[in-house]
């Protein structure tokens, strides 16, 4: 059986949204005036107003790239409330807080009161390094720098020296009001990066450059095992022209704060390497660091494995630590979020059922057999005790907190966020449905739903709004009762999984990241005597999501 293309970029998509984090307190040195910073980690649980509480600070003006901004020339743009590329919260003024919350890999302008320097605390998730060049020439972005050393800019650069070699400038802000020094053209030869700092770098190129030693993960969680992964690879790229020897060690999270995810523990972590002579990988306990070393403009891939039999039995249980990564060079210093959750069915689902028969009312009818399949969506969600839930549509996105989630209310995504969301609908479903099934989602069990699309409904298909024979109301267009011109319809679908794709082929995952089996249903009130519609065929699911919290209230 194989899935529509849509769903299968649907589940390319989904499962790369960023879920669940680590955590970290980064220190920021603001001056009195203006600075620029830069977050390589997410800290969208809280609001600029309560992150800024009895602190100096009175505005924060989000950078958003945009590549049809106007290029300029002599210095960065000054920031504006009504330009697209700035975002703003500003502490005395409501009508300028559309900022809500802080976005990792992300640059950002600071205000701060008062004639002195102050330091800010912020509690973030920690994020793969990624940047944005835009060929306009405004780009402003920070880097994972080294913190012992502090890499010259040049020497970071060297391998990408399109970004400060002349013309192109760069610009940093160094407290005080805006002037036309301020932000103030730094000396490139000589300037030290500091990794929280944001820099305007004018020059009209387009990458997607960070460092001199980059890493390539299936998304925004880093090394994430999620449920059900044995190993995860980590492609490591050497821009220089030199080898260069890469340390890495585990190291653990800080408390989840008020409200997120707790963590159980670090991530059983180890390492693989593949043994020719047993043709087998060795699965080696990361405890403490080791190395690895790059050749000059060369590659590697890093194979990382989770000893699942050192994890909690619990389901909720999240296990999430970093692999901090330097380099021999001094130049770069890279926090490498990790997680994994025990294994289960809890997520969101989303199935296709294959029609394969209906059962003809007709006597002397020579068989069920249709003449190709009938597809029906399928949306389920598996909380963390195992419930399944049979859902008309569902969201996934930032949700008011801030934080990746799923909800079947629209009003309960994050509101300056939608862009990022996404709808799903199953639309052989009545609307707005959340239902209970008897039974459970696994493997040699069977899963029943009730669906119940009342004579009144407007998805019932015996109701049409603008014709009098089937508007559920009589001449006098007093309402009817159920039955006259339109009749309640209940469907009874059953869900068999099977230990083996029903089928008979081979598909990677069977029983915990897809499963399916055979499908059956009864169709109660569509024909006018007592006899029941009776379907079957086929289901697969595929899971889209692991987060097995579902808000839907």
């Amino acid at each position: 059986m194989k899935l529509p293309s849509l769903t299968a970029a649907l589940v390319t998509l989904l499962t790369g949204q960023s879920l669940l984090g680590q955590w970290i307190t980064e220190s920021y040195t603001l001056n009195a005036g203006w600075n620029g910073i830069y977050l390589h980690g997410d800290a969208t649980h809280i609001t600029p107003a309560k992150l800024f509480e009895n602190t100096a600070v009175s505005q924060v003006w989000r950078w958003n790239p945009n590549p049809d901004q106007v290029q300029f020339t002599t210095s960065p743009a000054v920031p504006s409330e009504s330009s697209s590329e700035w975002t703003v919260w500003k502490r005395d003024d409501p009508e300028e807080q559309k900022l809500n919350s802080l976005i990792g890999q992300s640059a950002y302008l600071i205000f701060c009161e008062g004639s002195t320097a102050t330091t800010v605390q912020i509690l973030q998730r920690p994020m793969p390094p990624a940047a944005t060049w835009l060929v306009s020439g405004a780009n402003f972005l920070g880097f994972p720098a080294a913190t012992a050393t502090k890499p010259i800019m040049t020497s970071y650069f060297a391998s990408f020296p399109q970004a400060t070699t002349s013309p192109a400038k760069v610009f940093k802000y160094i407290g005080g009001e805006l002037t036309a020094n301020n932000p103030m053209q730094v000396s490139v030869a000589t300037e030290r990066i500091d990794r929280n700092t944001a820099y305007w770098f004018e020059t009209a190129v387009v990458s997607d450059f960070t460092a001199p030693v980059e890493y390539e993960v299936a998304g925004t969680n880093g090394i994430a095992f999620g449920r059900t992964a044995t190993y995860v690879t980590m492609g490591v790229m050497n821009r220089t022209s030199s080898a260069i020897t890469l340390t890495l060690a585990t190291e653990t999270s800080e408390p989840a704060p008020a409200g997120q995810t707790g963590i159980t523990g670090s991530v059983p972590l180890t390492y693989r390497t593949f043994d020719s002579s047993t043709n087998n990988y060795l699965e080696t306990p990361v405890s403490g660091s080791f190395t690895v070393s790059v050749p000059a403009n060369g590659r590697l891939d890093l194979q990382f494995g989770v000893d699942r039999s050192r994890m909690s039995d619990s389901s909720e249980a999240l296990y999430a630590s970093f692999l901090k990564i330097t380099d021999s060079a001094g130049l770069s210093n890279v926090r490498m979020p990790m997680s994994a959750q025990v294994a289960s069915s809890a997520g969101l689902w989303i199935g296709e059922v294959s029609v394969t028969h209906v059962g003809s009312t007709v006597p002397g009818s020579p068989g069920s057999t249709t003449t190709r399949p009938f597809p029906l969506r399928m949306i389920v969600h598996v909380d963390a005790n195992g419930a399944a839930r049979l859902l008309s549509q569902v969201f996934l996105g930032p949700l008011a907190s801030g934080l990746s989630g799923i909800t079947t209310r629209e009003s309960l995504l994050h509101p300056d966020r939608k862009a990022e969301s996404m709808r799903l609908v199953s639309s052989q479903m009545p609307l707005d449905r959340v239902l209970s099934g008897s039974g459970s989602f696994a493997v040699g069990s069977t899963l029943a739903y009730q669906v119940v699309l009342p004579f009144d409904d407007p998805t019932n298909p015996f109701v049409h709004q603008y014709h009098p024979d089937h508007d559920n109301r009589d001449a006098n267009l007093l309402p009817l009762e159920a039955g006259v011109e339109s009749y309640n319809i209940t469907r009874e679908c059953s869900f068999a999984f099977t230990e083996e794709p029903p089928d008979g082929s081979s598909i990677t995952g069977w029983g915990t990241s897809v499963y399916g089996g055979s499908y059956s249903e009864i169709i109660k009130g569509l024909n006018k005597t007592t006899q029941n519609l009776t379907t079957s065929g086929t289901f697969l699911f595929r899971r889209l999501s692991e987060i097995a919290d579902i808000a839907v209230d």
